[in-house]
């Protein structure tokens, strides 16, 4: 969930898996937004002696469209370089990591930063930028809060950018979930529940004690909006080179052709519940400006078939609405278009007609000063889907709009089912064990190999 392991094809390659993408009005700088890609999900924290990393033969996006075509107006390139600081031991590191530049720090990377405009023309903001170490353990990392903090960076054109390992911040039950759609809250009232449990159940947090890599950006909002909208279209992608080439006794490589998309990711949940199998590796592979082609299954999605007849009784008003095959036009609005005006009091993030998976983030819209974990849904403007912050619960948020809380707002003779309003998976923020930061780059200090062995 979210997007770990989405499609077959990524799911064999996690150096190039986009997980999560979070797009928000910075709190503590209103006047930029955050944008944080996360890759190489569900990572062991005591995974050594080669501990997870970026990849060196991956190119790593974030782009950003601000007129509402599909296209990318703005996009920053990430490319890695790690470098051995001794080749005869084993160890990634020989003694305490205690800066950036530790003699006993033996495996580093360090990345590449480029923007690229509209037009293609490309300007390299930095180069030989350092990633903080793994988190091994205390005794090899005695301080790792201020080595993040050191590699935290202020570019000369007014960006503060971060690339490492963070904690996992996404919080989801992918135990019960994936068990035939079971949700413990209400796991006696499912189809085959009845007879197994008697009564609610506590969910768990299966991605909890685990680490992910951040790409995270903080850019000043001018340098992202378009001239006649406040809304901006996000999305990251991961791209590997056409061909590699293995030679010699070492393994050299050798990359050929060009850049090619292995991985898209935009609203959560996109590739992983609305587009089927068959074709999630296509999605992955596809520009925005080609969702139109997958708005069938937005429009009709499987899980709200599923819903009435996993949860009998439950959702008969969900199940009338499938039984009418009536198009989705709120889903429509809410991961291909954007929200238009006039559905919600003083709210829109639409971008247009043009059919895209983005995140949209109306940057108009100032940070919450309480914030509330279901977001739009919960009266809190600032929140999913409009962008995404690092405590929304868009679990929780997106079966309430797929279960139809979402479709009153399109058609007022609909009423949702009384299980709507306390649809949920059962798990907030309260639920990840790494506290978040107030600042940037917001996800927790990374889970440590020790004291997380497994």
């Amino acid at each position: 969930m979210s997007s770990h392991r989405e499609a077959p094809e990524i799911s064999k390659d996690p150096v190039a898996d986009s997980t999560d993408l979070y797009a928000f009005v910075s709190p503590d700088r209103p006047d930029t937004v955050t944008l944080i890609a996360n890759y190489v999900p569900l990572q062991i924290p005591s995974a050594g002696p080669n501990f997870f990393e970026f990849g060196d033969d991956v190119l790593y996006e974030i782009h950003v469209d601000n007129n509402g075509d599909g296209h990318a107006d703005v996009t920053y390139q990430f490319r890695f370089q790690t470098k051995l600081n001794d080749d005869n031991t084993f160890l990634y590191n020989t003694g305490p990591i205690e800066a950036l530049d530790s003699e006993n720090w033996n495996r580093r990377q360090f990345y590449s930063v480029t923007k690229v405009d509209g037009n293609g023309h490309a300007r390299v903001l930095a180069r030989n930028v350092p990633c903080p170490p793994a988190n091994v353990g205390p005794l090899s990392i005695p301080d790792y809060k201020g080595l993040a903090a050191d590699a935290t960076f202020k570019l000369k054109t007014g960006e503060r950018v971060f690339a490492g390992q963070r904690a996992e911040g996404f919080f989801v039950d992918l135990g019960s979930i994936f068990d035939l759609g079971t949700l413990r809250p209400f796991q006696n009232l499912h189809l085959l529940g009845q007879k197994a449990f008697q009564k609610a159940g506590d969910a768990v947090n299966a991605t909890d004690r685990v680490n992910v890599h951040s790409i995270a950006l903080q850019v000043p909002i001018k340098d992202l909006r378009g001239k006649s909208s406040p809304v901006i279209g996000v999305w990251t992608t991961a791209s590997r080179r056409q061909v590699r080439v293995l030679h010699g006794h070492n393994h050299d490589d050798v990359y050929v052709g060009p850049n090619v998309q292995v991985s898209r990711l935009g609203n959560p949940l996109f590739n992983e519940v609305i587009v089927p199998m068959s074709k999630k590796d296509l999605w992955n592979s596809l520009p925005p400006t080609e969702d139109k082609n997958f708005a069938q299954f937005v429009e009709q999605p499987e899980l709200a078939r599923l819903l009435p007849v996993l949860y009998p009784g439950v959702f008969d008003n969900l199940e009338a609405l499938n039984k009418a095959r009536t198009p989705r036009a709120d889903l429509v609005a809410v991961l291909l278009t954007g929200i238009p005006e006039g559905l919600i009091d003083g709210f829109t993030n639409s971008t247009g007609e043009i059919q895209a998976d983005m995140l949209r983030l109306n940057t108009d819209i100032a940070p919450s000063k309480k914030e509330n974990r279901l977001g739009v849904l919960g009266g809190d403007l600032a929140g999913f889907p409009n962008g995404r912050r690092v405590r929304d619960d868009v679990v929780s948020i997106s079966l309430r709009a797929v279960a139809g809380a979402t479709f009153a707002l399109v058609d007022k003779d609909f009423k949702p089912d009384d299980a709507v309003a306390i649809l949920e998976q059962g798990l907030s923020a309260d639920d990840v064990t790494a506290p978040f930061l107030a600042r940037f780059p917001y996800l927790g200090v990374p889970y440590d190999g020790f004291n997380n062995p497994s």
